[in-house]
């Protein structure tokens, strides 16, 4: 079957984030908004089925997940990602982001000193310290067009009495897929000091093409019993409203630790609505998948090609993986805030300012591309004309 991802859809006055919050994030309402990281395309068909078949029921109680939901999570991730996982691993949370709050409180103490790499996805950072925990830096250096990992650094901090590492795997915003290498290095240092990882894997569906993910918990027992892996089928299939995430762990005693949180917090049944649409996602939502990859690689090599041509004084990071786009606006010699009114007074395009990602992001704008072309062309042709006003 052929999907259709050059169909417009008008979000407007459906209460999304992405448009009905314009004026209170930009100041104003005409900007084409490609910020926050969901989508223009519809969900698959057999998600929307799933849904409506479910709805009809018209009793929305308390709901056990089947052992259907299980196994659709343990086949995906052998099929997508080679990783054999069992059921008793398997736990939930309402989104990635309080997942990763529960685990700054099930595995670190306030006071503890957890690690991050910026440029990285900042909830993290309200994550840590509004837990009480110390925020630490191991920041990502950009070379020859891609971020790389400081391991010097890395390993001083982890040395440094750390106890977590929250990492982020494909990387947001700069788009690496961490290679084995990279990823075994990093467990191995984090084995060796008792450091818990945390691994955001929330955009692991989306890999471009030549690229693959390798989930860091799958390299190696040791490495696996000191992780916890969180994943979605938001990012994936567009269904981020659902509120719906995976938990997954192999280690008895850290499962335990995140479980109580989970139930201190008494949110553990999860979204009805939510646990139909993962279901059927992974059960059937392969060939989409494959479409969309390809539609957003497309996407990707059409503004990069842009980029290049129309604006040298921007640099693109061309990702690996994910649908965002990270670009390099240092060479426009603006400041954060000359650069934003540039976006969006003069551009009129709503994009996530770079330095909101930590140090590093600094002179840097995120651009979702997860739209039909139609729309990117017209948000890269905006900030042409603009650049073209200020810089030519």
């Amino acid at each position: 079957m052929k999907f259709n991802f050059d169909k417009i859809v008008n979000r407007e006055g459906t209460n999304t984030v992405k448009y009905d919050l314009r004026r209170l994030f930009f100041g104003t309402n005409d900007v084409i908004p490609m910020w926050v990281a969901d989508m223009e395309f519809e969900a698959p068909p057999c998600v929307t089925e799933a849904l409506i078949k479910r709805a009809q029921h018209k009793i929305y109680g308390y709901t056990l997940k089947p052992e259907s939901y299980f196994q659709s999570i343990i086949n995906w991730l052998q099929k997508r990602h080679d990783w054999d996982i069992k059921k008793e691993w398997i736990s939930s949370s309402p989104g990635v982001v309080s997942a990763v709050t529960m685990s700054v409180m099930a595995y670190t103490n306030p006071g503890d000193k957890i690690i991050v790499q910026t440029p990285v996805y900042f909830p993290f950072f309200s994550s840590i310290t509004n837990s009480g925990r110390v925020l630490v830096n191991n920041q990502l250096q950009l070379l020859n067009g891609k971020y790389e990992i400081d391991f010097d650094d890395l390993e001083k901090k982890i040395n440094n009495d750390a106890k977590m590492l929250v990492l982020c795997s494909p990387h947001n915003p700069g788009g690496r897929v961490w290679t084995k290498q990279e990823l075994q290095r990093i467990g191995e240092l984090c084995v060796k000091n008792n450091v818990v990882i945390v691994s955001d894997e929330i955009h692991s569906d989306l890999i471009l093409r030549d690229y693959k993910h390798i989930p860091i918990a799958s390299i190696s027992k040791q490495i696996s019993d000191i992780t916890i892996t969180l994943i979605a089928p938001s990012k994936t299939f567009n269904v981020a409203g659902l509120s719906t995430s995976v938990a997954i762990c192999s280690s008895k005693e850290l499962m335990k630790k995140y479980n109580d949180i989970l139930d201190t917090n008494h949110i553990g049944f999860g979204n009805i609505f939510g646990l139909e649409a993962l279901e059927a996602a992974y059960t059937y939502g392969e060939e989409w998948l494959e479409q969309l990859i390809d539609y957003v690689q497309d996407n990707i090599n059409f503004a990069y090609n842009f980029v290049a041509k129309n604006m040298p004084k921007i640099k693109v990071v061309k990702p690996e993986a994910t649908f965002l786009i990270w670009f390099d606006c240092r060479n426009l010699n603006l400041n954060d805030e000359e650069l934003t009114k540039f976006f969006v007074n003069e551009a009129k395009v709503g994009l996530n300012v770079g330095n909101t990602f930590g140090k590093g992001g600094e002179g840097f704008m995120r651009m979702n591309v997860a739209c039909p072309q139609s729309l990117l062309l017209q948000g890269l042709e905006r900030i042409k004309v603009a650049y073209d006003s200020r810089f030519e």
